[in-house]
């Protein structure tokens, strides 16, 4: 039987192994000193005046951060269909409305020139979301919300380590950036996610609600030297909380990122030099000074390739190779669609990218002889 190639598998290793191991024994399973580790190192990772949250997912994140600035019912968020479900779903948590600008067909990142037509009297904020590991334009999305007075949170889900005009993501003059540790990111904590502020003040409002509305960490409380047994609910908060056995992987995932965007870099360059000529778009790699975290490696068939891209993905699958659609956008989906009466066409970017993209495996993992697989079985695709 021909051995099937995934298209996604997280990079573990002993040390994270071992790092899981001292917490279990240590009797900290649950949010505690591994965890201030991690957000400690995060923050050394970045660099900067900065403050880091962990949290369980990174549509926690995402929910603390839109709650933290302030969105409200009836407010306005934009943002794009070009995205997983998630970033959009965390607007109608607090009544708010998500307000879709069409993609760049090139970057798949939200167009910044379409932006201040969809600005209101509502408008509150602005989500940009960077596909794939490649940042979305900044500069002028931010110039767009300190002339409008808006709020700025980066969905940078799929962009650790990724740098903009040579700075991180997560270190811009954005409000608040959100990471994810989800088991197929670039670095995991199989579920989690981290939120970082250079603003004191939102710091605290996401720590508070991301345990219940209390105003002390548990950590805090269980660890004090004096009594400290009591507590106060100033706000109807949430459960978000990371967990200690989650930090642990954290830790060490968080050593190997620059190791694994290198290996992931790589990765990249060896399918573009391997698909040269072949009626497939590439996907864009980084400017000068920019720097592509490569968590998704997504092509897109060529209009004179006389096949549909459900067929290449069945047909991958036959030759042993998975492959994945990133994503779906918004519009398209019955919840968005009939909420805002949205049709098809109201953006042509994210519909004919929609249509034409796959996304194929790359993760550090992965051997040469598994990348070998994936371009053998791309060309006797495309090829004929």
């Amino acid at each position: 039987m021909t051995h099937f190639l995934p298209f996604a598998l997280p990079d573990i290793g002993e040390e994270e192994i071992s790092e899981v191991v001292s917490a279990l024994r240590s009797g900290w399973v649950t949010t505690g000193p591994k965890t201030k580790q991690f957000e400690a190192d995060f923050i050394a990772y970045l660099g900067g005046n900065l403050e880091a949250i962990s949290v369980n997912s990174a549509t926690a994140g995402l929910h603390l951060a839109l709650e933290a600035v302030g969105i409200r019912e009836g407010d306005e968020v934009i943002t794009t269909p070009y995205t997983f479900t998630a970033t959009a779903e965390v607007i109608r948590y607090l009544g708010a409305h998500p307000v879709f600008v069409d993609i760049d067909s090139e970057t798949f990142n939200i167009d910044p020139k379409k932006i201040e037509a969809k600005i209101t009297s509502k408008t509150k904020a602005i989500m940009p979301v960077h596909f794939a590991g490649l940042s979305c334009e900044m500069k002028p999305i931010l110039e767009i919300a300190k002339k409008h007075n808006l709020k700025v949170i980066e969905d940078a889900a799929h962009s650790f380590p990724t740098r903009y005009q040579d700075k991180l993501i997560g270190t811009l003059e954005s409000d608040i950036t959100i990471f994810s540790f989800y088991a197929t990111k670039t670095i995991t904590t199989g579920e989690g996610g981290m939120i970082v502020t250079r603003d004191p003040q939102l710091a605290q409002r996401c720590r508070t609600m991301r345990l219940h509305g209390i105003n002390r960490d548990a950590f805090d409380r269980y660890t004090s030297s004096k009594p400290a047994w009591y507590y106060e609910v100033v706000a109807p908060g949430f459960k978000y909380n990371l967990t200690d056995i989650a930090s642990s992987i954290g830790i060490h995932q968080l050593k190997k990122a620059n190791r694994f965007q290198e290996i992931r870099q790589k990765m990249a360059e060896k399918y573009m030099e391997a698909f040269k000529g072949l009626p497939l778009v590439m996907p864009p790699k980084a400017q000068a000074g920019d720097l592509h975290a490569w968590h998704l490696f997504a092509v897109r068939l060529d209009d004179s390739l006389k096949i549909s891209r459900e067929d290449f993905i069945q047909k991958m699958v036959d030759l042993g190779v998975g492959c994945s659609v990133h994503f779906i956008p918004l519009h398209l989906q019955p919840y968005w669609k009939e909420t805002y009466k949205l049709k098809d066409e109201d953006f042509p970017n994210a519909l004919k990218n929609y249509r034409r993209e796959v996304s194929l495996p790359l993760y550090t993992k992965m051997t040469e002889a598994d990348q070998d697989k994936v371009i053998a079985a791309v060309k006797k695709i495309v090829c004929g």
